[in-house]
């Protein structure tokens, strides 16, 4: 509920953690990037107000500053932070300097500006005037700079993030350094240190805390807001009263799975049992879900359609004019509950791309892919026929990528949960997709089935949302498929 977000948000706040997690509709996002939001929202609507001002200062009539101009403003900001998270803005793990930061808003403004006019164009009574609209523009760009400034400078700074206190020191607590490498990786918390407990293999090698007092003991010294349970064998050394001690003095107390999955937006199989899958939240299938889910889905791909048909006009005559093959390329692929269906896409490929019949994956340079292919994959304009499949119900318009029968057979002999991808329908773009780069191998396969499984579990309109917006940002930045 909406109510839950913001009393969690602000409860953060008192708290000091302003770097650590919500979860909204089941998915994690930073409360840094909460406040962010709210602060840049405030600033464009705030950016209105001074260009109006500045635009009639001179004026001898007085401003009237009534609800139309509110309503302008909140349509300013609206836009404009659409087209920021168009241009990957929000981004929890954005690891780039000033300067590219500096590009990312400027072509986001610029973006803006493109939207706010053709809207204007189309609805003149909305509109704002051009000298208002420009001193808009501007103020937005200094103030949001600024922020923006201040965020990069303060957002890798420990100063109140969660202190994290890890049970155990061998293989699964190694896990944490080895996974979450990067300073970015690692905003929102900051382990204090590793607890040994007897007859455990160390394989961490630094701040190793000896338990030599109680848990909770430990957790008032290093004040801690954060256990994570990440001990090898619970049968042995399991400290379930100091546990429960702590939990019931207000110290939070997570296992390891469930902490990477807060982190890194994916479900670490290597560690996964299945008993995690049956008691832990999500994977919820209610009607509600299944008719939400295909109304989105179609009103998504018409707009899509109609956004888009001028672009797939220009990729058909391309493929035509290169070598007069087939347009569109039709393969069988696995969908929702392993029922087969045949994939439509723009032909990318040589005719004769699998002359051999045998079944090949796309590498990097693939000498098979033509010169339109070539750009069109790189945009994701490929994928837009399956717009049709999405119409039909073969498809979803976000969900795990619909791969080969022959791949699947081969990956779920040699992918433990692999299978479990299949339990929703396969979509033109998905989380996966977002998170990691195209693959081409049984190992990428592995590293995506992680994202796809957080997705299948924790699936939401507002997540479908929030890979829409990454999906777009991915496009225009240039990191799409192969």
């Amino acid at each position: 509920m909406l109510w839950q977000v913001f009393f969690s948000y602000f409860r953060s706040i008192i708290y000091g953690k302003l770097f650590f997690m919500v979860r909204v509709f089941r998915h994690y996002i930073p409360t840094s990037f909460v406040l962010l939001g709210v602060i840049e929202v405030l600033i464009l609507m705030l950016s209105v107000y001074l260009g109006t001002s500045l635009r009639f200062r001179s004026s001898e009539s007085p401003l009237d500053f009534d609800s139309l101009l509110f309503g302008k403003a909140l349509m300013f900001s609206a836009l404009m932070l659409t087209s920021m998270t168009f241009m990957g803005l929000y981004q929890r793990h954005l690891r780039e300097g000033m300067v590219a930061v500096l590009l990312r808003v400027v072509s986001s403004l610029v973006l803006g500006f493109v939207l706010l006019s053709i809207l204007f164009y189309v609805f003149p009574s909305i509109a704002i005037g051009r000298g208002v609209f420009a001193l808009s523009s501007g103020v937005a760009l200094v103030l949001m700079l600024l922020v923006r400034f201040v965020f990069i400078r303060y957002v890798d700074d420990d100063t109140g993030n969660r202190r994290i206190l890890v049970l155990g020191v061998g293989n699964r607590a190694m896990a944490i350094n080895n996974l979450l490498r990067r300073k970015t990786d690692q905003r929102g918390f900051s382990i204090v240190g590793y607890v040994k407990f007897p007859g455990e293999r160390v394989v961490v090698a630094e701040n190793i805390i000896q338990h030599d007092v109680t848990l909770l003991e430990l957790s008032t010294k290093y004040q801690i807001d954060e256990i994570v349970v990440a001990i090898e064998d619970r049968r042995k050394s399991f400290p379930m009263h100091e546990i429960v001690d702590c939990r019931m003095s207000g110290v939070d107390v997570v296992d390891l799975l469930t902490f990477f999955e807060r982190q890194t937006g994916k479900v670490m199989i290597d560690i996964l049992s299945p008993s995690w899958l049956v008691f832990s939240d999500g994977f919820k299938y209610g009607a509600l879900r299944v008719y939400s889910k295909r109304l989105f889905d179609i009103v998504a791909s018409l707009l899509l359609l109609f956004a888009s048909l001028p672009v797939i006009i220009v990729t058909v005559i391309a493929i035509f004019l290169e070598d007069q093959g087939p347009i569109l390329y039709r393969q069988v692929r696995v969908g929702e509950n392993w029922k087969l269906f045949q994939v439509l896409k723009f032909r990318s490929m040589r005719v004769d791309a699998e002359g051999d019949g045998q079944a090949q994956w796309a590498s990097k340079n693939d000498s098979r892919i033509t010169r339109v292919g070539d750009i069109i994959r790189k945009l994701r304009i490929d994928e837009l026929p399956q717009i049709i499949n999405v119409l039909r119900g073969d498809m979803s318009f976000v969900g795990p990528r619909p791969e080969r029968p022959v791949f699947v057979e081969q990956l779920a002999e040699n992918i433990d949960y692999y299978s479990e991808r299949h339990r929703v329908k396969p979509g033109i773009t998905g989380w996966a997709q977002i998170c990691y780069p195209y693959g081409d191998s049984e190992k990428d396969s592995y590293e995506k089935l992680q994202f796809d499984l957080y997705y299948v579990k924790n699936y939401s309109l507002f997540l479908d949302l929030v890979i829409l917006f990454q999906t777009a940002g991915a496009v225009l930045w240039g990191k799409g498929g192969r």
